[in-house]
């Protein structure tokens, strides 16, 4: 049993109460790997169920290391994989019942090792995202989205939902926003990638019309290739226009 300064005994309630945090203390504890964290962040994230912190009598929320820790891995997943809530949910609540469940991949995903987009096979990918899903994790306002789409920097499938380079897009052009590039200076860029997925196309336009299934998944594989190699080219070159080298 835990002591007291005092030499008095401690019960097991009252060491897991000294253990418990403010919202505020969690704010502070997580801003140093999270700095864009925020407390309305924290709560919109027990709304949407990912955490369950304890109320006091008052209201106040408490939470444990462990919702701490729990909070730190949705970030991260948010963060480093793009992945919209639901998925998120899905993922923590699989690994709860004690089952296998690898991390889903969503669009390209963020890794500072420069190996972005490699070894990511054999992930499961989820293809689709709804409008609201696609909010949550890009944090943006329906405005927002209505003028990316208007600039055609997101767009919107046919069954009202978005594809996983969707989530990709939106979430790069939130970054881009930090740094005062604004939505309608990257209509260029759009323009640009328009121009060079053209060029893609007329390559492997012929292979995709062929009636052989082989010849035309080469295609597949062929464009995937080229738009690999076009966005090396485009980033390389972008370098060199800035002077810049990056590891």
């Amino acid at each position: 049993m835990l002591q007291t300064p005092s030499g008095g005994a401690v019960t097991g309630t009252a060491a897991a109460d000294r253990r418990l945090m403010s919202i505020g203390t969690v704010l502070n504890t997580l801003r140093d790997e999270f700095p864009e964290v925020t407390i309305s962040k924290i709560r919109f994230l027990e709304s949407e169920g990912l955490i369950e912190p304890q109320r006091t009598p008052s209201g106040y929320r408490k939470f444990s290391p462990e919702d701490v820790e729990r909070l730190g891995h949705v970030l991260r997943m948010q963060r480093d994989h793009y992945l919209p809530l639901k998925v998120i949910r899905e993922h923590l609540e699989a690994l709860e019942r004690g089952e296998r469940a690898p991390l889903p991949s969503l669009g390209r995903q963020r890794d500072p090792g420069g190996t972005e987009g490699h070894g990511e096979a054999e992930r499961p990918t989820a293809a689709r995202v709804g409008r609201d899903e696609l909010l949550a994790v890009a944090e943006i306002e329906e405005r927002q989205l209505d003028e990316w789409e208007t600039y055609g920097l997101v767009v919107r499938l046919p069954d009202g939902g978005y594809d996983a380079e969707a989530v990709t897009i939106a979430s790069l052009v939130v970054e881009l926003g930090r740094f005062g590039i604004e939505p309608r200076h990257l209509r260029a860029m759009k323009s640009a990638a328009d121009r060079e997925a053209g060029l893609v196309d007329q390559v492997v336009a012929p292979l995709r019309r062929h009636r052989n299934p082989q010849t035309r998944a080469h295609a597949e594989a062929r464009t995937k290739e080229l738009a690999g190699l076009t966005g090396k080219l485009h980033s390389a070159l972008v370098q060199t226009a800035l002077g810049v080298r990056l590891p």
